[in-house]
Protein backbone atom coordinates (compact mmCIF):
# COMPACT_ATOMS: atom_id res chain seq x y z
CA UNK A 1 0.00 0.00 0.00
CA UNK A 2 1.32 3.42 -0.96
CA UNK A 3 0.71 6.33 1.37
CA UNK A 4 1.64 9.98 1.01
CA UNK A 5 0.39 13.27 2.42
CA UNK A 6 -2.47 15.42 1.17
CA UNK A 7 -3.48 17.77 -0.52
CA UNK A 8 -5.63 16.07 -3.08
CA UNK A 9 -4.44 16.24 -6.67
CA UNK A 10 -7.51 17.09 -8.73
CA UNK A 11 -5.97 15.64 -11.88
CA UNK A 12 -7.95 15.28 -15.07
CA UNK A 13 -10.22 12.34 -14.22
CA UNK A 14 -13.75 12.48 -15.55
CA UNK A 15 -15.60 12.19 -12.23
CA UNK A 16 -15.02 12.93 -8.57
CA UNK A 17 -16.77 10.28 -6.47
CA UNK A 18 -17.20 10.59 -2.71
CA UNK A 19 -17.71 7.30 -0.83
CA UNK A 20 -19.14 7.75 2.68
CA UNK A 21 -18.81 4.68 4.88
CA UNK A 22 -18.15 3.69 8.47
CA UNK A 23 -16.55 0.44 7.30
CA UNK A 24 -13.07 0.67 5.77
CA UNK A 25 -9.74 -1.09 6.39
CA UNK A 26 -7.92 -1.63 8.66
CA UNK A 27 -11.23 -2.62 10.29
CA UNK A 28 -11.74 -6.32 9.62
CA UNK A 29 -15.16 -6.85 8.11
CA UNK A 30 -16.09 -8.29 4.76
CA UNK A 31 -17.87 -5.04 3.91
CA UNK A 32 -14.69 -3.06 4.72
CA UNK A 33 -12.78 -5.03 2.11
CA UNK A 34 -15.62 -4.53 -0.36
CA UNK A 35 -15.64 -0.76 0.16
CA UNK A 36 -11.88 -0.62 -0.42
CA UNK A 37 -12.19 -2.72 -3.57
CA UNK A 38 -14.99 -0.48 -4.85
CA UNK A 39 -12.93 2.67 -4.26
CA UNK A 40 -9.76 1.25 -5.83
CA UNK A 41 -11.59 -0.21 -8.82
CA UNK A 42 -13.34 3.10 -9.54
CA UNK A 43 -9.93 4.79 -9.52
CA UNK A 44 -8.61 2.22 -11.98
CA UNK A 45 -11.56 3.05 -14.21
CA UNK A 46 -10.42 6.67 -14.47
CA UNK A 47 -12.32 8.34 -11.61
CA UNK A 48 -11.08 10.43 -8.71
CA UNK A 49 -12.29 8.86 -5.46
CA UNK A 50 -12.38 10.26 -1.95
CA UNK A 51 -13.40 8.03 0.97
CA UNK A 52 -14.83 9.74 4.03
CA UNK A 53 -14.80 7.24 6.88
CA UNK A 54 -14.41 6.97 10.63
CA UNK A 55 -11.19 6.46 12.56
CA UNK A 56 -10.67 2.69 13.06
CA UNK A 57 -11.74 1.58 16.53
CA UNK A 58 -13.29 -1.87 16.18
CA UNK A 59 -12.69 -5.26 14.59
CA UNK A 60 -8.93 -4.71 14.46
CA UNK A 61 -6.35 -7.46 14.27
CA UNK A 62 -4.39 -5.76 17.07
CA UNK A 63 -3.94 -2.45 18.88
CA UNK A 64 -1.15 -1.42 16.49
CA UNK A 65 -3.50 -1.30 13.49
CA UNK A 66 -4.57 2.25 14.42
CA UNK A 67 -0.96 3.43 14.37
CA UNK A 68 -0.52 2.33 10.77
CA UNK A 69 -3.10 4.68 9.28
CA UNK A 70 -3.27 8.41 8.73
CA UNK A 71 -6.14 10.86 9.08
CA UNK A 72 -5.61 11.92 5.49
CA UNK A 73 -3.57 10.09 2.88
CA UNK A 74 -3.63 8.28 -0.44
CA UNK A 75 -3.97 4.51 -0.37
CA UNK A 76 -3.54 2.84 -3.75
CA UNK A 77 -4.75 5.96 -5.54
CA UNK A 78 -7.72 6.55 -3.24
CA UNK A 79 -7.83 9.66 -1.07
CA UNK A 80 -8.87 8.41 2.38
CA UNK A 81 -10.02 10.82 5.09
CA UNK A 82 -10.54 9.28 8.54
CA UNK A 83 -12.64 11.19 11.06
CA UNK A 84 -12.60 10.66 14.81
CA UNK A 85 -16.10 10.08 16.16
CA UNK A 86 -17.78 8.96 19.36
CA UNK A 87 -18.02 5.22 19.91
CA UNK A 88 -20.76 3.59 17.86
CA UNK A 89 -20.02 0.05 19.13
CA UNK A 90 -19.17 -1.60 22.44
CA UNK A 91 -21.11 0.94 24.44
CA UNK A 92 -24.63 1.27 25.85
CA UNK A 93 -27.51 1.56 23.39
CA UNK A 94 -28.35 5.07 24.63
CA UNK A 95 -24.80 6.38 24.09
CA UNK A 96 -24.58 4.49 20.82
CA UNK A 97 -27.73 6.21 19.60
CA UNK A 98 -26.34 9.64 20.46
CA UNK A 99 -23.07 8.80 18.68
CA UNK A 100 -24.94 7.74 15.54
CA UNK A 101 -27.05 10.90 15.51
CA UNK A 102 -23.89 12.98 15.76
CA UNK A 103 -22.18 11.17 12.87
CA UNK A 104 -23.55 13.41 10.08
CA UNK A 105 -22.64 16.55 12.01
CA UNK A 106 -19.06 15.38 12.48
CA UNK A 107 -18.75 14.14 8.91
CA UNK A 108 -20.24 17.26 7.31
CA UNK A 109 -17.98 19.49 9.38
CA UNK A 110 -14.96 17.50 8.18
CA UNK A 111 -16.26 17.54 4.62
CA UNK A 112 -16.55 21.34 4.61
CA UNK A 113 -13.00 21.66 5.90
CA UNK A 114 -11.27 19.00 3.82
CA UNK A 115 -13.21 18.53 0.59
CA UNK A 116 -13.36 21.81 -1.29
CA UNK A 117 -13.50 20.19 -4.73
CA UNK A 118 -16.75 19.68 -6.60
CA UNK A 119 -18.23 16.21 -6.07
CA UNK A 120 -20.03 14.62 -9.02
CA UNK A 121 -21.41 11.54 -7.26
CA UNK A 122 -21.77 10.67 -3.58
CA UNK A 123 -22.27 7.04 -2.52
CA UNK A 124 -23.44 6.49 1.05
CA UNK A 125 -23.20 3.08 2.66
CA UNK A 126 -25.87 2.33 5.30
CA UNK A 127 -25.63 1.46 8.14
CA UNK A 128 -25.44 3.91 9.77
CA UNK A 129 -28.68 5.53 8.58
CA UNK A 130 -27.91 9.09 9.81
CA UNK A 131 -25.04 9.22 7.31
CA UNK A 132 -27.64 9.77 4.59
CA UNK A 133 -27.61 13.39 5.74
CA UNK A 134 -24.07 13.62 4.36
CA UNK A 135 -25.33 12.44 0.99
CA UNK A 136 -28.16 14.96 1.07
CA UNK A 137 -25.74 17.75 1.98
CA UNK A 138 -23.36 16.95 -0.90
CA UNK A 139 -26.28 16.68 -3.31
CA UNK A 140 -27.50 20.12 -2.22
CA UNK A 141 -24.02 21.72 -2.21
CA UNK A 142 -22.66 20.37 -5.49
CA UNK A 143 -25.69 19.08 -7.35
CA UNK A 144 -24.12 15.64 -6.98
CA UNK A 145 -25.91 12.44 -7.85
CA UNK A 146 -26.76 10.65 -4.58
CA UNK A 147 -26.57 6.84 -4.51
CA UNK A 148 -27.68 5.06 -1.34
CA UNK A 149 -26.34 1.55 -0.70
CA UNK A 150 -28.60 -0.31 1.74
CA UNK A 151 -27.02 -3.26 3.53
CA UNK A 152 -29.00 -3.57 6.78
CA UNK A 153 -32.54 -2.18 6.62
CA UNK A 154 -32.65 0.13 9.62
CA UNK A 155 -34.63 0.68 11.81
CA UNK A 156 -36.51 -2.54 10.98
CA UNK A 157 -33.57 -4.77 11.90
CA UNK A 158 -33.21 -3.05 15.30
CA UNK A 159 -36.96 -3.34 15.92
CA UNK A 160 -36.85 -7.07 15.12
CA UNK A 161 -33.97 -7.61 17.55
CA UNK A 162 -35.76 -5.73 20.32
CA UNK A 163 -32.95 -3.19 20.48
CA UNK A 164 -35.21 -0.31 19.41
CA UNK A 165 -38.46 -0.19 21.40
CA UNK A 166 -39.14 3.47 22.09
CA UNK A 167 -42.08 4.56 19.92
CA UNK A 168 -40.78 8.08 19.44
CA UNK A 169 -37.36 6.84 18.31
CA UNK A 170 -38.95 4.32 15.96
CA UNK A 171 -41.07 7.11 14.45
CA UNK A 172 -38.03 9.40 14.24
CA UNK A 173 -35.81 6.89 12.44
CA UNK A 174 -38.59 5.75 10.13
CA UNK A 175 -39.11 9.36 9.04
CA UNK A 176 -35.36 9.68 8.45
CA UNK A 177 -35.44 6.44 6.47
CA UNK A 178 -38.31 7.55 4.22
CA UNK A 179 -36.63 10.92 3.64
CA UNK A 180 -33.48 9.08 2.60
CA UNK A 181 -35.41 7.04 0.06
CA UNK A 182 -36.98 10.20 -1.33
CA UNK A 183 -33.75 12.19 -1.59
CA UNK A 184 -31.55 9.46 -3.09
CA UNK A 185 -31.33 9.41 -6.87
CA UNK A 186 -30.64 5.68 -6.89
CA UNK A 187 -30.87 2.98 -4.21
CA UNK A 188 -29.06 -0.33 -4.25
CA UNK A 189 -29.63 -3.40 -2.10
CA UNK A 190 -27.62 -6.60 -2.19
CA UNK A 191 -30.51 -9.08 -1.96
CA UNK A 192 -33.65 -9.91 -3.89
CA UNK A 193 -35.51 -10.08 -0.58
CA UNK A 194 -34.25 -6.61 0.29
CA UNK A 195 -35.64 -5.25 -2.95
CA UNK A 196 -39.05 -6.82 -2.31
CA UNK A 197 -39.07 -5.50 1.26
CA UNK A 198 -38.29 -1.95 0.13
CA UNK A 199 -40.90 -2.12 -2.63
CA UNK A 200 -43.68 -3.67 -0.56
CA UNK A 201 -43.09 -2.25 2.92
CA UNK A 202 -41.39 1.08 2.22
CA UNK A 203 -42.95 1.85 -1.19
CA UNK A 204 -39.64 2.82 -2.76
CA UNK A 205 -40.19 3.64 -6.46
CA UNK A 206 -39.14 0.66 -8.56
CA UNK A 207 -37.27 2.90 -10.99
CA UNK A 208 -34.89 3.96 -8.20
CA UNK A 209 -34.14 0.49 -6.92
CA UNK A 210 -31.44 -1.92 -8.11
CA UNK A 211 -30.19 -5.25 -6.78
CA UNK A 212 -26.38 -5.31 -6.85
CA UNK A 213 -24.94 -8.25 -4.97
CA UNK A 214 -22.09 -7.90 -2.54
CA UNK A 215 -19.12 -9.39 -4.33
CA UNK A 216 -15.95 -11.23 -3.51
CA UNK A 217 -12.68 -11.85 -5.29
CA UNK A 218 -12.39 -15.65 -5.08
CA UNK A 219 -8.73 -15.85 -6.16
CA UNK A 220 -7.06 -15.24 -2.74
CA UNK A 221 -9.33 -17.90 -1.23
CA UNK A 222 -8.95 -20.39 -4.07
CA UNK A 223 -5.15 -20.14 -4.21
CA UNK A 224 -4.47 -20.10 -0.45
CA UNK A 225 -2.74 -23.19 0.91
CA UNK A 226 -3.12 -24.62 4.39
CA UNK A 227 0.05 -24.22 6.44
CA UNK A 228 -1.25 -25.41 9.80
CA UNK A 229 -0.20 -22.09 11.33
CA UNK A 230 -3.42 -21.35 13.18
CA UNK A 231 -4.00 -24.88 14.39
CA UNK A 232 -0.50 -24.90 15.85
CA UNK A 233 -0.79 -21.38 17.27
CA UNK A 234 -4.13 -22.10 18.94
CA UNK A 235 -3.34 -25.66 20.03
CA UNK A 236 -5.90 -27.37 17.79
CA UNK A 237 -5.43 -31.06 17.01
CA UNK A 238 -4.57 -31.46 13.33
CA UNK A 239 -7.09 -34.33 13.10
CA UNK A 240 -9.98 -32.37 14.62
CA UNK A 241 -13.00 -31.41 12.53
CA UNK A 242 -13.19 -27.63 13.00
CA UNK A 243 -16.40 -25.65 12.49
CA UNK A 244 -15.61 -21.95 12.20
CA UNK A 245 -17.70 -18.89 13.01
CA UNK A 246 -15.68 -15.73 12.18
CA UNK A 247 -16.54 -12.07 12.58
CA UNK A 248 -18.65 -9.79 14.74
CA UNK A 249 -20.11 -11.30 17.91
CA UNK A 250 -23.22 -9.20 18.41
CA UNK A 251 -26.90 -9.67 19.28
CA UNK A 252 -28.05 -10.18 15.69
CA UNK A 253 -25.72 -13.19 15.32
CA UNK A 254 -27.79 -15.13 17.91
CA UNK A 255 -24.71 -17.07 18.96
CA UNK A 256 -26.31 -18.54 22.07
CA UNK A 257 -28.09 -20.85 19.61
CA UNK A 258 -24.77 -21.89 18.08
CA UNK A 259 -23.46 -22.68 21.57
CA UNK A 260 -26.59 -24.73 22.30
CA UNK A 261 -25.81 -26.74 19.16
CA UNK A 262 -22.24 -27.23 20.37
CA UNK A 263 -23.58 -28.49 23.69
CA UNK A 264 -25.89 -30.88 21.83
CA UNK A 265 -22.97 -32.51 20.00
CA UNK A 266 -20.42 -32.44 22.79
CA UNK A 267 -20.18 -36.22 22.56
CA UNK A 268 -18.64 -36.01 19.06
CA UNK A 269 -14.96 -36.82 19.32
CA UNK A 270 -12.36 -34.45 17.82
CA UNK A 271 -14.92 -31.78 16.92
CA UNK A 272 -14.32 -28.11 17.70
CA UNK A 273 -16.48 -25.00 17.33
CA UNK A 274 -13.95 -22.23 16.69
CA UNK A 275 -15.24 -18.66 17.18
CA UNK A 276 -12.82 -16.06 15.78
CA UNK A 277 -13.66 -12.40 16.30
CA UNK A 278 -14.94 -9.91 18.83
CA UNK A 279 -18.03 -7.95 19.77
CA UNK A 280 -20.43 -6.90 22.49
CA UNK A 281 -21.56 -10.49 23.17
CA UNK A 282 -18.14 -12.13 23.47
CA UNK A 283 -17.77 -11.92 27.25
CA UNK A 284 -21.29 -13.22 27.88
CA UNK A 285 -20.83 -16.08 25.44
CA UNK A 286 -17.47 -17.03 26.95
CA UNK A 287 -19.07 -17.10 30.41
CA UNK A 288 -21.87 -19.33 29.05
CA UNK A 289 -19.27 -21.79 27.71
CA UNK A 290 -17.34 -21.78 30.98
CA UNK A 291 -20.45 -22.39 33.10
CA UNK A 292 -21.39 -25.42 31.00
CA UNK A 293 -17.80 -26.65 30.77
CA UNK A 294 -17.93 -26.99 27.00
CA UNK A 295 -14.55 -28.25 25.90
CA UNK A 296 -15.59 -28.23 22.22
CA UNK A 297 -15.83 -24.42 21.95
CA UNK A 298 -12.80 -22.14 21.59
CA UNK A 299 -12.60 -18.35 21.22
CA UNK A 300 -9.76 -16.63 19.37
CA UNK A 301 -9.12 -13.01 18.25
CA UNK A 302 -9.46 -11.59 14.76
CA UNK A 303 -6.95 -12.49 12.09
CA UNK A 304 -5.88 -10.04 9.41
CA UNK A 305 -7.67 -9.78 6.07
CA UNK A 306 -4.53 -11.08 4.37
CA UNK A 307 -4.41 -14.20 6.58
CA UNK A 308 -8.15 -14.88 6.61
CA UNK A 309 -8.08 -17.07 3.44
CA UNK A 310 -5.33 -19.14 5.08
CA UNK A 311 -7.51 -19.64 8.16
CA UNK A 312 -10.40 -20.89 6.02
CA UNK A 313 -8.09 -23.50 4.51
CA UNK A 314 -7.34 -24.89 7.98
CA UNK A 315 -10.96 -25.51 8.99
CA UNK A 316 -13.55 -27.99 7.76
CA UNK A 317 -16.94 -26.23 7.93
CA UNK A 318 -18.11 -22.62 7.89
CA UNK A 319 -20.90 -21.59 10.27
CA UNK A 320 -23.57 -18.89 9.79
CA UNK A 321 -25.99 -17.78 12.47
CA UNK A 322 -28.72 -15.10 12.58
CA UNK A 323 -31.58 -14.71 15.03
CA UNK A 324 -35.02 -16.06 14.00
CA UNK A 325 -36.60 -12.77 15.03
CA UNK A 326 -34.73 -10.95 12.26
CA UNK A 327 -37.19 -10.33 9.42
CA UNK A 328 -34.94 -8.47 7.00
CA UNK A 329 -33.30 -10.51 4.19
CA UNK A 330 -29.66 -10.25 5.26
CA UNK A 331 -26.79 -12.19 3.67
CA UNK A 332 -23.78 -12.40 6.03
CA UNK A 333 -20.65 -11.47 4.10
CA UNK A 334 -18.78 -14.45 5.53
CA UNK A 335 -20.95 -16.77 3.39
CA UNK A 336 -19.19 -15.65 0.20
CA UNK A 337 -15.78 -16.20 1.81
CA UNK A 338 -16.73 -19.74 2.77
CA UNK A 339 -17.92 -20.48 -0.77
CA UNK A 340 -14.83 -18.91 -2.37
CA UNK A 341 -12.65 -21.11 -0.16
CA UNK A 342 -14.62 -24.26 -1.19
CA UNK A 343 -15.74 -24.61 2.42
CA UNK A 344 -19.05 -26.39 3.15
CA UNK A 345 -21.59 -24.35 5.10
CA UNK A 346 -23.93 -25.06 7.99
CA UNK A 347 -26.42 -22.23 8.46
CA UNK A 348 -28.77 -21.38 11.31
CA UNK A 349 -30.77 -18.54 9.77
CA UNK A 350 -34.07 -16.71 9.66
CA UNK A 351 -36.33 -17.80 6.81
CA UNK A 352 -36.30 -14.27 5.36
CA UNK A 353 -32.53 -14.31 4.88
CA UNK A 354 -31.44 -14.56 1.26
CA UNK A 355 -28.51 -16.60 2.58
CA UNK A 356 -31.01 -19.39 3.34
CA UNK A 357 -32.04 -19.42 -0.33
CA UNK A 358 -28.43 -19.20 -1.56
CA UNK A 359 -27.29 -22.23 0.47
CA UNK A 360 -30.17 -24.30 -0.85
CA UNK A 361 -29.80 -23.08 -4.43
CA UNK A 362 -26.02 -23.51 -4.51
CA UNK A 363 -26.19 -26.88 -2.71
CA UNK A 364 -23.18 -25.80 -0.68
CA UNK A 365 -24.27 -27.09 2.73
CA UNK A 366 -27.11 -27.58 5.18
CA UNK A 367 -29.42 -24.90 6.57
CA UNK A 368 -32.30 -24.66 9.03
CA UNK A 369 -34.21 -22.01 10.93
CA UNK A 370 -32.30 -20.78 13.96
CA UNK A 371 -34.91 -21.86 16.48
CA UNK A 372 -34.97 -25.51 15.36
CA UNK A 373 -32.34 -26.95 17.68
CA UNK A 374 -33.07 -30.58 16.86
CA UNK A 375 -32.52 -30.10 13.11
CA UNK A 376 -29.46 -27.93 13.70
CA UNK A 377 -27.83 -30.62 15.83
CA UNK A 378 -28.69 -33.28 13.25
CA UNK A 379 -27.19 -31.16 10.44
CA UNK A 380 -23.93 -30.70 12.34
CA UNK A 381 -23.65 -34.40 13.13
CA UNK A 382 -24.25 -35.29 9.49
CA UNK A 383 -21.70 -32.76 8.23
CA UNK A 384 -19.00 -33.81 10.71
CA UNK A 385 -19.42 -37.49 9.80
CA UNK A 386 -19.51 -37.04 6.01
CA UNK A 387 -16.13 -35.83 4.66
CA UNK A 388 -17.03 -36.78 1.07
CA UNK A 389 -20.23 -34.72 1.23
CA UNK A 390 -18.26 -31.80 2.66
CA UNK A 391 -15.97 -31.91 -0.35
CA UNK A 392 -18.92 -31.91 -2.77
CA UNK A 393 -20.61 -29.03 -0.95
CA UNK A 394 -17.38 -27.05 -1.13
CA UNK A 395 -17.05 -27.55 -4.88
CA UNK A 396 -20.66 -26.52 -5.44
CA UNK A 397 -20.21 -23.34 -3.43
CA UNK A 398 -17.06 -22.36 -5.28
CA UNK A 399 -18.69 -22.81 -8.68
CA UNK A 400 -21.72 -20.78 -7.57
CA UNK A 401 -19.76 -17.84 -6.17
CA UNK A 402 -17.60 -17.54 -9.28
CA UNK A 403 -20.69 -17.43 -11.46
CA UNK A 404 -22.90 -15.11 -9.37
CA UNK A 405 -20.69 -12.81 -7.30
CA UNK A 406 -18.03 -11.48 -9.67
CA UNK A 407 -16.49 -8.18 -8.60
CA UNK A 408 -16.36 -6.91 -12.16
CA UNK A 409 -20.03 -7.58 -12.87
CA UNK A 410 -21.14 -5.88 -9.63
CA UNK A 411 -18.93 -2.80 -9.99
CA UNK A 412 -19.97 -2.51 -13.64
CA UNK A 413 -23.55 -2.25 -12.37
CA UNK A 414 -22.60 0.43 -9.82
CA UNK A 415 -20.71 2.41 -12.45
CA UNK A 416 -23.81 2.48 -14.66
CA UNK A 417 -25.62 4.27 -11.85
CA UNK A 418 -22.97 7.01 -11.53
Amino acid sequence: MSSHPLPFDCGTAMRHILLVTICYPPELRSISVMMRELAEDLVQRGNRVTVLTSWPQYNLVNAHAQQQVSRGCYENGVRVLRIKTLRTHKTGYYLRGIAQLLLPIVFIRALRRLIKEHVDTVIVYSPHLPLVKVGEYVKSRDGARFILNIQDIFPQNAIDLGVLKNRFLIWFFQRMELQAYRSADAITTHTIGGRLFLLDKKHVPEAKLSVIANWIDPEPFATAQSTGKFRKQWGIDEKACVLLFPGVLGPSQHLEFLLAVAEGVRDLQNTLFLIVGDGTEKQRLASWVKERQLSNVQFEPYVSAEEYPLLLKEVDVGLLCLGPQTKTPAVPGKLLGFMAASLPVVGFLNRESDAYRIIEEARCGAVCVSDDLETAIRNVRTMVNAPRAREDYGKNGYAYVRQRFSKKICIDAIERLL
